[in-house]
């Protein structure tokens, strides 16, 4: 008798052949690097395993997020702080709340503060 075959996308729920590889039974298996071409499959992974695991619009506590992180990853600590540094989730000042960055700021990073503005300038000679 036949062992029943894995799904196609190894629980993973992506298309992407490279996000596939990176999961086995519905969990990341393996982090991609930040080094060389590894880097924008990283990116893209925790793209994937974000919009899989919170819904836009929501907060989310610490726990909350743990709790979600669990489930996809064994080292659900550094998988959220991967997320938080990568902006692909977005954490306050405070630490207390996590959510979805808005497409809007996912697109336009918060600018930096203005300089002052020039005091008087000086005068351009004769």
């Amino acid at each position: 008798m036949d062992k029943p075959r894995q799904a196609a996308d190894r629980g993973s729920g992506s298309s992407d052949p490279q996000i596939i590889q990176c999961y086995s039974h519905g969990r990341v298996v393996q982090m991609p690097s930040l080094r060389g071409r590894s880097q924008d499959l990283r990116d893209r992974l925790l793209k994937h395993i974000a919009a899989r695991a919170f819904e836009p619009g929501r907060a989310y506590t610490e726990q909350e997020v743990n709790a979600a992180l669990m489930s996809a990853f064994d080292d659900y600590v550094a998988l959220r702080r991967y997320l938080v540094e990568s902006r692909h989730l977005i954490r306050d000042q405070a630490g207390r709340e996590y959510r979805l960055p808005t497409a809007t700021a996912a697109q336009n990073p918060a600018p930096a503060q203005n300089p002052a503005p020039a005091q008087n300038p000086a005068p351009t000679p004769a």
